[in-house]
């Protein structure tokens, strides 16, 4: 799952070197949080939030396997 976003975050930046995806635990929840430079913050985000909304999705369709709810959270 982490790599999954990992990969789709640093492929929407300029700088994928400064793309870090972290695994929380949180009362049974999987929470990924993804920290980018601060130039790359408005691409991850998007106008109106629509492509964090899609990388939620995205996470959130490719945990349906697992019996895990996936969270997405991006840190400034």
């Amino acid at each position: 799952m982490r790599e999954l976003v990992e990969f789709l975050a640093r492929s929407l930046v300029e700088d994928p070197d400064a793309v870090s995806v972290e695994e929380v635990e949180e009362n049974g929840d999987l929470v990924l949080e993804v920290t980018v430079g601060d130039d790359d913050l408005g691409r991850v985000i998007g106008r109106g939030g629509r492509v964090a909304n899609a990388l939620r999705t995205i996470a959130k369709a490719s945990a349906t396997r697992s019996d895990q709810r996936v969270m997405v959270e991006i840190l400034e």
